[in-house]
């Protein structure tokens, strides 16, 4: 009896769908990198010898405590201390000048095949203009060699100065990217074939690498990449299980979010396919704060999104639709992390106006640094700007119940998945270099 009632249920929950259910994702679907590279990786990720400073890691912004973010809206990389919600800023003369501008991504799934773009505003993407098969910052200067666009993204944050690099007087890598970030690549890897754990390790698993003296930037890029696309790898969710066919895998709540998803809510415009995201680019006006993606010549503390890399004015405010798999552990939410909650940023979709008149700054979840504090929030005091920002949206609002947006929720929470939280490989214990873990 329990099971036709709650058969019924669903029934009586699931209109039919205004976008079709996507077809379920499967280890085809991903990139299948060699496991011993993504051991590799794995030390790498978490040694702190890839940042200038030697005192960040690409795992301190991208932890497996934290679903592979860092729980802060916008973080602070060089010149912090400590680990997600708890990290803090530095004091004394090198103290940071900035926050990093944009939220950590989350990097579940990002091996999959279908990706050619990467990054909130696209500016990597795979493509032949420079002749090394990406259209990156790096332009012609990227290396040749680089086996996935996940490879060529790894190499970015090192490059950068609030990321990894440092300043200009502090070490090597800060030194060289102030003349062209390419300068800094052989330096760290140097760094890392000199290790003779490291050099081993190369010679070892990669064919064209006969001695340490012959691993180059490139191959620490690849097994980076190995490491990130095996390990966030993530298709057992209660919804993956539902398109395979298990009807009862998704609860009644659940289950009426999936219909709105795809129906009603109008959700699966941009959240489409397998991977749960059209990889395309979207206005939302989520509220502006922090020191903004500035280009050179822009002074203003905005963010202007997808116009910074395509210099087109109608993709002004447009950042990269998300994926969802795993959503529900990599809060805070949007391109800044302006939302705290799933809640809050369901409701920004349903209707951005109305939610930019009802958010405050306590939501943004900001590290304390109280030199930057009456910097954080200044970009909304340039009413011309936020006019800007507000009349550029792309999404329709959509009225729905407080029940709806509950069950909308709760099927995002359903995109768990079961292993979500037991990944292979995990951080290690101890890194070849020495350093400490974070």
């Amino acid at each position: 009896m329990n099971r036709l009632l709650h058969i019924l249920a669903l029934c009586i929950a699931s209109p039919a769908f205004a976008a079709d259910l996507p077809r379920p994702l499967g280890d085809d679907d991903f990139i299948a990198f060699d496991p011993e590279k993504a051991k590799i990786g794995q030390l790498l990720f978490y040694d702190k010898i890839l940042s200038g400073n030697r005192n960040i890691s690409c795992g301190t912004c991208h932890h497996h405590d934290l679903g592979g973010a860092d729980g802060l809206s916008l973080g602070i990389g060089e010149g912090g201390d400590g680990l997600g919600p708890k990290r803090v800023a530095t004091l004394g003369e090198d103290r940071i000048q900035k926050r990093i501008p944009r939220n950590a991504p989350a990097l579940w799934n990002l091996g999959a095949k279908e990706i050619d773009v990467l990054f909130h505003d696209g500016r990597l993407a795979v493509s032949d203009l420079y002749g090394n098969g990406f259209n990156s910052p790096a332009e012609e200067w990227l290396p040749q060699g680089l086996e996935t666009i996940l490879a060529a993204q790894a190499l970015f944050p090192l490059t950068a100065r609030f990321e990894m690099a440092g300043a200009p007087e502090e070490n090597e890598v800060g030194g060289a990217i102030n003349d062209r970030l390419d300068n800094a690549w052989p330096i760290i890897a140097k760094e890392v074939r000199t290790n003779p754990d490291y050099g081993l390790m190369f010679v070892k698993n990669f064919a064209h690498i006969n001695t340490p003296e012959d691993v180059e930037i490139v191959d620490i890029a690849n097994a980076l990449a190995a490491f990130m696309g095996t390990e966030w790898k993530n298709h057992d969710s209660s919804f993956d299980a539902f398109l395979a066919g298990d009807k009862n895998a998704l609860s009644t709540r659940a289950a009426r979010g999936m219909s709105l998803f795809y129906g009603d809510a109008g959700c699966a415009a941009c959240h489409s396919g397998p991977l749960m995201s059209d990889q395309k680019f979207h206005a939302l006006a989520l509220p502006a704060f922090g020191p903004g993606k500035t280009r050179r010549f822009d002074p203003q503390p905005r963010d202007v999104g997808r116009m910074g890399e395509s210099n087109r004015i109608e993709d002004a405010y447009r950042f990269r639709t998300p994926m969802l798999r795993n959503i529900s552990l990599t809060a805070p939410y949007g391109h800044n992390g302006a939302y705290p909650t799933l809640e809050g940023m369901v409701r920004h979709h349903l209707d951005p106006t109305s939610a930019l008149a009802l958010w405050n700054r306590d939501m943004a979840k900001l590290p304390a640094a109280p030199w930057l504090e009456e910097a954080d929030f200044i970009v909304q005091y340039d009413t011309r700007e936020m006019d800007r920002q507000r009349r550029k949206i792309d999404i329709e609002p959509v009225s729905l119940l407080d029940q709806d947006i509950a069950d909308l929720v709760a099927f995002l929470e359903s995109l768990t998945g079961q292993t979500a939280r037991t990944r292979p490989l995990g951080r290690p214990k101890t890194v070849p270099s020495g350093l400490t873990i974070d």
